[in-house]
């Protein structure tokens, strides 16, 4: 018990803090460009202009079915870039692909007669799109974006394995050198999980409430 005790010191403390705010801005970053750039490639897939269908879809198809642990090492190898930018280059590769799918499948599930309608109100075809369609394409995708959002942060554990990022879980394994006794192991990847669980949970909640005030807001 009381090697266990040992655990609790500001030390510690500060280093696993130190690994969550990085998981978080690594998160953070590449889930907001992902949503932009997967927003713009899903508009290209569904668009009629057959070059930007062209481009949108093999970037797609190709990212999605390789493993994200290959990104990363490839732009960490490739691009010589520090850790941090590197972790965050190859999340938004990877989530930009599965983000532009989500989002075109709630492009598809609308009904093309509100573009008509926009157009004869005089809107054009930018407004429609920015003001009619990807606001209601978002409420009907929110459950996978959010899905998708609590994988990224998951995800992020590899990168410690990958390119040694000190993200919340490498910060875990580095306390390994201190605390190497198997309750203080048990404990700590115990205190990691509950970190991992409480932020996704909120996230999950949150979105869950969310969806619920706009179905009685629609309503």
């Amino acid at each position: 018990m009381e090697s266990i005790l040992e655990l609790f010191k500001p030390s510690t403390f500060s280093v696993i803090s130190n690994g969550l705010i990085l998981t978080l801005k690594i998160s953070l970053i590449s889930i907001v460009l992902s949503i932009v750039f997967g927003t713009i490639l899903a508009i290209m897939r569904n668009g009629k202009n057959p070059i930007f269908k062209w481009i949108s879809t093999i970037y797609i198809e190709f990212v999605r079915n390789v493993p994200n642990l290959l990104w990363i090492f490839t732009v960490f190898l490739v691009f010589q870039m520090k850790s941090t930018p590197a972790g965050i280059t190859a999340f938004t590769i990877f989530t930009t692909a599965a983000m532009a799918e989500i989002i075109r499948g709630g492009l598809n599930s609308l009904d093309h007669g509100q573009t008509e309608a926009g157009l004869s109100q005089g809107f054009t075809q930018f407004q429609i799109m920015i003001y009619i369609v990807l606001p209601q394409a978002f409420r009907k995708v929110l459950p996978s974006i959010i899905s998708q959002i609590v994988t990224v942060i998951k995800d992020t554990s590899f990168l410690y394995s990958v390119i040694a990022l000190q993200e919340l879980f490498g910060a875990s394994q580095i306390l390994m050198g201190r605390y190497f006794e198997a309750g203080q192991v048990f404990a700590l990847y115990g205190i990691i999980a509950i970190i991992y669980f409480i932020i996704n949970f909120a996230i999950s909640s949150f979105s869950r409430k969310l969806a619920k005030k706009w179905e009685q807001a629609a309503e």
